[in-house]
């Protein structure tokens, strides 16, 4: 099957309010070029050892760029020794073995996972008895939150009798942390391994907790302590927001059965296109063009990922956190916000249309669904007057409620963009990602300041271990 790459339609931005003057997209197409020679060239360089990194970009996590490439080359040439064999080796031994597992982590440790899963997987997933799911686990995720309520439900169902029929079976844990000092996770690791050794005891815990971190650090210690059998590696150079398509993301999407692989083919393929592809037909460049413009030059400092499919949400919120921890800093960067439609157009439509002109819409478009259309149907009556729809398929209500948003906010001059997934399967899914990890590095380079590192979050953390530890 051809392999179609995202495309990008920028033409409803480029037009409202008179247009965008063509010099303007000239010059920051120039200067979104040098930014991009900046990423493949100096940050690649740098981030390799061949040249000191200069103090101004410290951190530099570039390893996420080339990470798909390397991963897959290294499968290739030495498959039962290259890290993604591992990954898919440790994957098929926990779907043996259980019929839950549990994801702690939080921010950029859990967000890309949940992110796969909802957009790869059956919406109702952990709903689906054993078969429906392949026999592929329940996958819940914990420790991004300190909230009491929502760890004791999920403490409890795990007690309950699994669709194996075996009465508190074993579950596994996956804890991601590079250092292992964050909090909310470290917490919730004691509280979910209390519950595994309660239930099960403690011998057979190392075969069921999988640790996901650096070599040096806090939870590194704690898997050798507790003799985890199997334990895989957040790449060095490769920041949480940044990691999803290393273990973290790909060790639990792999348990759910996602082909791992393809996700990191589409990933490759836009690192291509990004790499080749000039100014005016080049996704990465464009988006950040536009977004860029309408941001500095008229004002629009919220930056809204209109979705249209309930799956991609996780993804929304996922680039949420990308954009505000990468940019959102020296007083700069866009305010991210995700919403999913038609659901959110009765919600915030309203705002959008007819509040303040200080947002930019970039719409997400599925162009071909995975399940078959759902027809309207009929009911045996018609005092909802809708029989005259009855042939009619929700992919084309969804269409005509994409367009005709676009031309009520074409109307009143809202700029809006249109990003076309040709499909939310794991090559077009591979692409997004990396495309707007991509973007939001080639921003921050735009803007003059460092994309990696995250200083204000330290901040809060240093406080609240001060207020836990009077």
């Amino acid at each position: 099957m051809h392999m179609s790459l995202i495309y990008f339609d920028p033409t409803r931005a480029l037009e409202a309010i008179g247009g965008m003057p063509r010099d303007a997209w000239q010059s920051i197409g120039q200067r979104l070029t040098a930014c991009r020679h900046e990423m493949l060239v100096d940050d690649l360089v740098a981030w390799s050892g061949q040249q000191p990194i200069p103090e101004h970009k410290l951190p530099l996590d570039a390893g996420f760029h080339e990470l798909p490439e390397r991963l897959l080359d290294d499968y290739q040439t030495q498959r039962a020794d290259s890290e993604l064999f591992q990954i898919l080796q440790g994957a098929a031994v926990l779907r043996e073995r259980v019929d839950r597992v549990v994801v702690l982590g939080i921010g950029g440790s859990y967000m890309g996972a949940r992110a796969l899963m909802d957009s790869c997987c059956q919406p109702y997933h952990n709903e689906l008895p054993v078969g429906e799911r392949g026999g592929r686990p329940r996958v819940y995720f914990a420790g991004n939150n300190v909230d009491n309520d929502a760890t004791a439900g999920l403490l409890h169902l795990l007690q309950a009798t699994n669709d194996r029929g075996a009465d508190r079976a074993p579950w596994a844990i996956i804890v991601v942390s590079k250092s292992g000092g964050t909090l909310e996770t470290a917490v919730a690791l004691r509280q979910f391994i209390r519950a595994w050794r309660d239930s099960f005891g403690a011998e057979d815990l190392g075969d069921y907790l999988i640790p996901i971190t650096g070599d040096q650090g806090k939870l590194a210690d704690v898997s050798r302590a507790l003799g985890c059998r199997r334990q895989f590696r957040v790449p060095d150079g490769v920041g949480g927001r940044f990691s999803i398509f290393s273990a973290v993301g790909l060790l639990p999407a792999s348990i759910l059965g996602i082909d791992v692989v393809k996700l990191l083919e589409g990933a490759a393929a836009m690192n291509d296109h990004f790499r080749l592809a000039p100014p005016g037909r080049n996704a990465v460049l464009d988006y950040v063009a536009v977004n860029h413009w309408w941001e500095i030059e008229r004002g629009c400092r919220t930056r809204v990922l209109s979705l249209w499919s309930n799956a991609l949400e996780s993804v929304g919120l996922w680039y949420d956190q990308l954009l505000a921890e990468s940019l959102g800093k020296q007083e700069l960067g866009a305010l991210p916000l995700t919403v999913v439609n038609t659901r959110d157009l009765h919600s915030r439509a309203q705002q959008h249309q007819a509040g303040r002109r200080d947002k930019i819409i970039n719409n997400v478009i599925v162009d071909h669904w995975r399940q078959d259309s759902v027809p309207v149907g009929t009911i045996g009556c018609d005092h909802d007057q809708l029989d005259a729809l009855a042939e009619r398929c929700l992919p084309e209500i969804m269409t005509a409620a994409i367009e005709g948003t676009n031309d009520a906010y074409a109307e009143d001059r809202r700029p809006t963009t249109d990003l076309h997934l040709p499909r939310a399967d794991e090559f077009g899914l591979g692409q997004l990602f990396q495309m707007l990890m991509l973007a939001t590095v080639l921003e921050g380079r735009l803007l003059g300041i460092n994309p990696y590192g995250q200083p204000g979050v330290e901040n809060y953390k240093l406080h609240m271990q001060r207020h836990l530890r009077r």
